[in-house]
């Protein structure tokens, strides 16, 4: 079992950095392998919605992050998405990363677990979450939660380790998050998952 973890932030070890850590220390106490993966410093471009990827099974760009991505994301059991809040929402980069990650992948992401977290020095965090987390319900991915939003306030990562309740948050969300994997995949054993329909009905409020 193993979750891969995303740092949005453009600071390699910086606040965000920080709070996925603390995440990631839990899993790993819980048995859960992890891989924390920086992807706010790379130079990302958005969709352009070609539609190239359902012809190839992968992004037509050949940037390094998108496609080397693809297969640790279907190879892992959870999804944790770390950003710091810019404007009220989160990173840029990591936004293009997202829409093109979950667009571009064919596999099947249904009951896979994700978690949002984001960090700021004051707010714009639940904004941040709430467009994150978009992209888990969207691809049927039960959303973890904690004992209350999952965001770290502070800034500098020292900051950061003395907000006492934002820890906890983290830590309870990664207690949160190994005990859903595991729920799942016991369930996925004794009885499988919920039965897919196969045809998507996509309308348009016209037809």
């Amino acid at each position: 079992m193993n979750v891969l973890l995303l740092n949005g932030s453009p600071h390699a070890r910086g606040c965000t950095y920080t709070a996925l850590s603390v995440v990631a220390d839990t899993l790993r106490e819980e048995g859960i392998e992890t891989d924390i993966v920086h992807v706010g410093h790379k130079a990302i471009r958005g969709c352009i919605s070609c539609y190239k990827c359902n012809e190839l099974g992968r992004c037509v760009f050949g940037d390094d992050a998108v496609n080397e991505l693809a297969p640790r994301f279907e190879a892992a059991d959870g999804l944790i998405v770390g950003s710091p809040v810019y404007y009220a929402g989160p990173a840029g980069t990591l936004v293009s990363l997202l829409d093109r990650l979950f667009f571009s992948t064919p596999f099947e992401k249904r009951f896979k677990v994700g978690a949002a977290v984001a960090s700021a020095r004051r707010a714009g965090t639940t904004p941040t979450l709430d467009q994150l987390n978009k992209y888990f319900s969207l691809a049927e991915m039960p959303i973890v939660s904690s004992r209350y939003w999952n965001e770290v306030h502070g800034n500098t990562p020292e900051e950061v380790m003395q907000d006492e309740e934002g820890l906890q948050i983290m830590r309870v969300l990664g207690r949160n998050t190994a005990f859903l994997i595991r729920a799942i995949r016991a369930e996925r054993e004794r009885g499988g998952l919920p039965r897919a329909e196969e045809r998507r009905i996509a309308t348009n409020f016209i037809r």
